[in-house]
């Protein structure tokens, strides 16, 4: 399968689930949740999605049980909206790249300081 081919599909799922996170996923443990990004094998049969969740540790532990639990249905429902025969499986990940970030802002706006 192509590289380009799989860009568009990751790009398409990622804004796809992006929309199904924020319009029709009820469940509060979700609460900020976003899609950061999204991988895809090369058969396009298997999804790495990295999450970042605004919260807690708790909250993100929370979130990301929750993602879990809708798994079958929100594979279904990407598969059915993109039109993919076949719809892959999903996996999500905690990306944990924008808390590093002000953590590291957060040190350097100390430094400064000093």
């Amino acid at each position: 399968m192509g590289r380009i081919r799989r860009q568009r599909v990751a790009e398409a799922l990622r804004d796809e689930l992006g929309r199904l996170l924020q319009m029709e996923l009820k469940d509060p443990r979700v609460g900020l949740a976003s899609i950061v990004q999204v991988e895809v094998s090369q058969d396009l049969r298997h999804a790495r999605v990295y999450v970042s969740v605004y919260g807690s540790e708790e909250e993100q532990r929370q979130a990301m049980q929750a993602l879990n639990g809708a798994k079958g249905w929100l594979r279904g429902e990407v598969g059915r909206r993109l039109g993919l025969r076949y719809a892959p499986e999903l996996t999500f990940v905690a990306d944990s790249s924008i808390r590093h970030g002000a953590r590291i802002s957060e040190l350097l706006r100390s430094l400064k300081e000093e």
